[in-house]
């Protein structure tokens, strides 16, 4: 059994979806949800606890969250786990996922240089510059 069979959002973190569909033209939650992952893993603090409730109406598996990179991002979870010197239990994973995720849509949400998806991109990839 995967630790995270369902990912489901906050009414909050939906509303910032809507934004952000808007302002990057990106279609699919998944994308925007995957790079708001990203965005909080990148950031050195552990998240701070939260319950956040699962009120949307957005909900997706994991498969699809993930995509053809669902064990990679699984693999990063762990290891920021590790890191943060949590246990890798399915229920700390689970936790840990939804609080790097919210976390992501809200700092997404307010960097308002997100505004097109040639900036979104920009920010997501590697500058080639030397």
């Amino acid at each position: 059994m995967h630790p995270i069979e369902t990912v489901r959002l906050s009414e909050v973190a939906r509303s910032h979806l809507v934004t952000l569909k808007r302002r990057t033209k990106i279609a699919n939650w998944n994308t925007l949800c995957r790079r708001a992952f990203c965005v909080s893993l990148a950031e050195p603090t552990v998240p701070a606890p939260a319950k956040i409730p699962a009120d949307s109406s957005v909900e997706m598996s994991w498969r699809t969250f993930g995509g053809q990179y669902q064990e990679v991002y699984l693999a990063l979870l762990k290891e920021r786990c590790r890191a943060d010197g949590l246990e890798l239990t399915a229920e700390v994973l689970a936790i840990q996922f939804r609080l790097h995720l919210h976390r992501g849509i809200d700092y997404l949400f307010a960097d308002r240089k997100s505004d097109s998806i040639q900036l979104f991109l920009e920010k997501l990839l590697p500058s080639s510059k030397s």
